[in-house]
């Protein structure tokens, strides 16, 4: 597989088709192109955790994550998300770059907790931050991934969270290393928005799961 420069994986990035009539109470915002492309070359190229790994995108949506790293040379990258129509257009761009190493399984992903244990190398996921209606899910998503990953688990939170979530990864005996402070454009997704996008500091967070003990502690 031809080795991709990050200006190149964006790019490809870019012709990946977004939601066409988001859900507010899933929380359906496209993680851009941009922020994408970075996250998944640094994981793939600062620690080696998309290469030839066995991957899982929770809260997928398109498929922007899965595709990219597909396209790193992820051993294979399944997708899981809740919603039938987002999985529609993730499918359309899985066969549309022709990939053959991507797969989806339409669920809530919350009920996969205590069922795919240690399942995954790698976890990537832009989960839901938790607003609106949905207070908590964040740390719900993040609950089951660090349970699914045998390696690590890559993820986006708001940069506001970051005390509790390093109090809960206290918690569940894992490491946590904030990779990156981003300014994550949120475009005016729907009828109540009054700005044509907002910007949200959001932290890029690598949580190690490799020396965690297996004592089923987390709560």
């Amino acid at each position: 597989m031809k080795k991709l420069k990050l200006k190149e994986l964006e790019s490809c990035l870019q012709q990946v088709d977004v939601f066409e009539n988001p859900k507010l109470l899933l929380e359906q915002y496209p993680t851009r192109p941009h922020i994408a492309a970075c996250m998944l070359y640094t994981i793939h190229n600062t620690f080696d955790d998309i290469e030839n790994k066995i991957v899982a995108d929770l809260g997928c949506g398109c498929g922007i994550l899965s595709i990219g790293s597909a396209m790193l040379g992820a051993g294979l990258c399944i997708g899981f998300d809740i919603d039938a129509n987002a999985l529609e257009v993730f499918n359309r761009n899985a066969e549309e770059f022709d990939l053959t190493n991507v797969d989806m399984v339409q669920c809530n992903v919350c009920s996969l907790l205590d069922k795919m244990s240690k399942t995954f190398d790698t976890i990537i996921m832009n989960p839901p931050f938790g607003t609106k209606h949905n207070k908590g899910m964040d740390m719900a998503f993040l609950k089951t991934a660090v349970q699914m990953a045998r390696i690590a688990v890559y993820s986006l939170h708001k940069t506001s969270t970051r005390q509790h979530i390093q109090k809960k990864a206290d918690e569940w005996n894992i490491g946590m290393e904030v990779l990156a402070e981003l300014k994550y454009d949120l475009p005016a997704s729907y009828k109540f928005h009054k700005k044509k996008s907002v910007d949200i500091e959001v932290d890029f967070i690598r949580f190690s799961c490799e020396n965690k003990k297996t004592d089923g502690g987390m709560t």
